[in-house]
């Protein structure tokens, strides 16, 4: 076994983030405070972000950070904000959910442990790898080569899929659209 401090220091990184987003994960699921909860999963997703920038995909990176820690975190807020969660559920009070969340958590654990455990390592290959795999360049380039329908005939689905969120949220009251 190696000795802790020969690693090279893109391991120390990889560790301090990954502790960081357990302690986020941790954060989310066990805060009583919504807007706290919201807070920790935003930290989550920019350690996550660090992650992607650690295997070389800065797009993904890039799109987590605005898609999910910018918009979709700010709806939370408003929705949570709107929402007036000032009454304290009793589901959690109750001793049988958490034990039972606790059991679960555990076993799912353990399969985890026991497949990671023996999973096959696969070698890199130096001569065949491209360092160049998650950048954006790379995936413009297949996105609108070889992907260019596919990409195009989405866009059109969300154009379609807008259209009608709006035709339906402008419905006047009594007026039939169907």
């Amino acid at each position: 076994m190696q000795n802790i401090l020969s690693l090279p220091p893109i391991w120390y990184t990889f560790a301090i983030l990954s502790v960081l987003t357990l302690f986020g994960a941790l954060g989310t699921i066990m805060s009583k405070n919504p807007v706290h909860s919201v807070i920790y999963l935003i930290v989550t997703f920019f350690s996550i972000s660090a992650h992607y920038i650690l295997l070389n995909a800065q797009f993904l990176a890039a799109v987590n950070i605005i898609v999910y820690a910018g918009a979709i975190m700010v709806l939370f807020l408003f929705v949570i904000m709107f929402l007036n969660l000032k009454q304290e559920t009793d589901e959690m009070k109750n001793n049988k959910l958490i034990t039972t969340a606790i059991v679960t958590a555990l076993l799912l654990g353990g399969v985890l442990i026991i497949f990671l455990r023996r999973a096959e390592k696969q070698k890199i290959d130096v001569n065949s790898f491209s360092s160049q795999t998650g950048m954006v360049e790379v995936l413009g380039q297949s996105l609108y080569g070889e992907y260019l329908l596919p990409f195009e005939l989405v866009s059109i689905l969300f154009l379609v899929a807008m259209a009608g969120a709006v035709m339906l949220a402008k419905r006047e009251t009594g007026e039939r659209h169907f």
